[in-house]
């Protein structure tokens, strides 16, 4: 498994990445079969310290914890125990998802978008409707199963995925509703 270990403004010493790396490969390797990769952030937020972890599975599902505490290694220490019971908690729906799946799952590049969104008071209506972008990054497009995309949604706190449904190819939605449900935008394929 490879491991990213980056800092925020903060130094990350040798003896750090070692803990990080023994602890979150037996927790990882404990209730995932095949990791891919790790990113592990630490950054400071006034006196705390904070810390991010994204594991990538080669299923395409991506776990994603976040602790903060005073000292450096307790708020590692709490974001993989909160990545550990997150795992463990999808484990089983984990090995029935991908039993049967011996390759990773395919995903296509999409280009994703941030909008300005701020209104400005002084202009009553805009030049163009063309909207300005703030920020473009590229992101995946996994190409999976209702169930497994309603998986990774929840396994990386987002309220929206966007996946390629391996039923019949088209793009779908799911979403967090404000009721607490989860909806699925399944448009019709043209025949």
């Amino acid at each position: 498994m490879r491991y990213q270990i980056t800092g925020k403004q903060i130094d990350v010493g040798e003896a750090l990445q070692t803990h990080v790396k023994d602890e979150m490969s037996e927790v990882v390797s404990k209730y995932a079969e095949r990791p891919t990769d790790a990113n592990i952030v630490f950054s400071k937020d006034a006196h705390e310290h904070v810390c991010e972890a994204i594991v990538h599975l080669s299923t395409g599902l991506t776990a994603q914890a976040k602790a903060s505490a005073v000292d450096i290694y307790a708020a590692f220490d709490k974001c993989n125990e909160r990545m550990e019971k997150q795992l463990r908690r999808y484990k089983r729906r984990l090995k029935n998802h991908h039993r049967d799946r011996t390759e990773p799952v395919a995903s296509m590049g999409a280009a994703a978008y941030i909008l300005d969104g701020s209104d400005t008071p002084e202009e009553s209506e805009p030049d163009t409707f063309e909207p300005m972008i703030v920020a473009e990054m590229e992101t995946k497009i996994p190409s999976v199963s209702v169930g497994e995309a309603v998986m990774q949604m929840e396994l990386a706190h987002a309220p929206v995925l966007v996946f390629r449904n391996e039923g019949h190819g088209g793009l779908n939605v799911v979403y967090r509703r404000e009721d607490g449900n989860i909806g699925w935008i399944d448009p019709k394929l043209d025949s």
